[in-house]
């Protein structure tokens, strides 16, 4: 969808949650060029989080593990 200014200035609140509803871009002419406003995916809080290092194998083998060798008082 392609408006000038002037529309964009009358209508902006509808213009902008019609682009985040349908996730169409809008394009907006001015005299020398157009703009373009598009919706950017929210991030999830899943996305957001650091992938890290996990334990691979039975859990209950660490609680029975020997760690006498490893502590350092």
């Amino acid at each position: 969808m392609t408006v000038t200014a002037s529309v964009l200035r009358k209508d902006i609140y509808h213009l902008l949650d019609h682009v985040l509803e349908t996730g169409q871009p809008l394009a907006v002419q001015r005299k020398t060029g157009t703009v373009k406003i598009v919706a950017e995916q929210p991030s999830t809080k899943m996305s957001r989080l650091r992938k890290r290092e996990c334990i691979q194998g039975d859990p209950e083998e660490l609680v029975h593990s020997d760690w006498s060798g490893e502590w350092k008082p």
